[in-house]
């Protein structure tokens, strides 16, 4: 072997030692997507901080407008008992109107019992061809005491008659104005219970406009805190989404360190071992051999197995996981978003085969639908480690890696992580699917 020769073997053996050092790349985002992500979070939190505003001005009316319900409740207490005094009152007039009407239909009576009695006084005086006063009473007296007694008689009948009826005219017209007095009381009382129950009436409706208009303004005022809150929850996933960006960003970063770091030491060894060949004296040639065979399918198979285990405790994020390794999950508008799989770099079922067998150069389709297809289908009774397993009508359900042993390597489900699980047999395929 001539020391060209030996230096690129050996050149080849430590190249080949460090190739699997770093692994695959990890999404690296663009400056644009995380500039346009911080935008989108910086326009959610502006809104988020003009809704406050908003808010904030919505509650000092709510507070305004529940001070002048209260006030409106207060007046139409007011008109209420207000009301309630003048229907008392009124009802009081009533009765003193009633009692008036009673004492001057008594005086009436009483006035015409009084002329009664007169007239027939003076009828019987006439019948008797005497009135009052006349001189014929006088006639048939036998004595001057005789004539002096009747003329005191008549004076003192004719003067009591008289007076009595005076008395009772008197008490007619008092109580006629006692009843004209009560029935204008009356009509007094009857108009301010009418104004009364008119201001209950104002009071009132101006009561229920004022309840209507909290109960618009209560309404807006939390439709304006749901808003709030939406997006307040909008700009929790927006800084998320940024968060993740910005880690997608460092993990790629220490990536791309990591590579430099290899190329450089390989560059290193590399001129190490050019120089000891260099330097080495010429050795004899060696017989030809034979092209080393290809890797036995076992040991890509190892390859898969060490890939998937490689990721145990990762999370589980719908639609996660590409060739390269764990990716953001994608929104289902479901369970998934449920649990913000969307703001989760991880792995879904079908995402950790992509990973697994990218490793063995087999770079398969992000559908474990279309996976149950891409090899060859092996009896469940004869699968063995490397073998994918499926559940679900043509494979679309759920897929998983199998370990032997009657193990597996899966990631199951939104809010667990890659685990290792016996092999589950409800709705399980009756076929594997054998890649390698």
């Amino acid at each position: 072997m001539t020391r060209l020769s030996a230096a690129a073997v050996l050149l080849a053996v430590v190249l080949s030692g460090t190739a699997a050092a770093v692994p695959p790349p990890p999404p690296n985002p663009s400056d644009a997507e995380i500039s346009a992500s911080r935008a989108e979070a910086d326009a959610k939190a502006a809104r988020v901080g003009e809704l406050t505003g908003r808010l904030t001005q919505a509650e000092a009316r709510l507070q305004e407008l529940l001070d002048h319900v209260s006030y409106k409740r207060e007046l139409a207490n007011k008109a209420r008992v207000d009301f309630e005094t003048a229907v008392a009152e009124a009802e009081a007039a009533r009765r003193e109107a009633a009692s008036a009407r009673t004492q001057a239909d008594a005086a009436s009576r009483a006035v015409e019992e009084s002329r009664k009695a007169l007239d027939e006084f003076v009828a019987a005086s006439y019948a008797q061809r005497s009135t009052v006063g006349s001189i014929s009473a006088y006639f048939g007296a036998k004595s001057p005491e005789d004539l002096l007694a009747r003329a005191q008689m008549l004076e003192a009948v004719s003067s009591s008659s008289l007076n009595a009826l005076e008395q009772v005219t008197r008490d007619q017209g008092a109580a006629a104005n006692l009843d004209s007095a009560a029935r204008a009381a009356l009509k007094r009382a009857e108009e301010k219970q009418t104004a009364a129950d008119e201001a209950k009436r104002v009071a009132d409706a101006a009561q229920q406009e004022a309840v209507a208009a909290h109960q618009a303004q209560a309404s807006a005022t939390a439709e304006l805190e749901s808003t709030k809150d939406s997006v307040e929850r909008e700009l929790v996933a927006a800084r998320g989404e940024v968060t993740g960006l910005e880690a997608q960003r460092r993990q790629y970063d220490q990536w791309l360190d990591g590579k430099k770091r290899e190329e450089e030491e390989n560059a290193r060894r590399a001129e190490a071992a050019a120089a000891a060949a260099a330097a080495a004296p010429p050795a004899p040639a060696a017989p030809a051999r034979p092209a080393a065979a290809a890797a036995p399918a076992g040991s890509r198979v190892q390859i898969v197995i060490n890939r998937a285990l490689a990721q145990r405790g990762v999370i589980y994020a719908w639609g996660g996981g590409n060739h390269y390794g764990p990716t953001y999950g994608v929104r289902d508008g479901g369970v998934a978003d449920s649990y913000g799989d969307y703001r989760k770099i991880g792995f879904d079922c079908s995402g950790l085969m992509m990973y697994a067998f990218a490793g063995a150069g087999v770079f398969l389709p992000h559908y474990s639908g279309y996976q149950y297809n891409a090899g060859r289908k092996v009896p469940l009774s004869q699968m063995a480690p490397g073998d994918m397993i499926f559940w679900g009508p043509g494979g679309g359900t759920h897929v998983a890696l199998y370990l032997g042993g009657g193990m597996m390597v899966e990631a199951p489900h939104s809010g667990a992580v890659v685990r290792i699980s016996p092999v589950r047999y409800g709705g399980i395929m009756p076929y594997v699917t054998r890649v390698l």
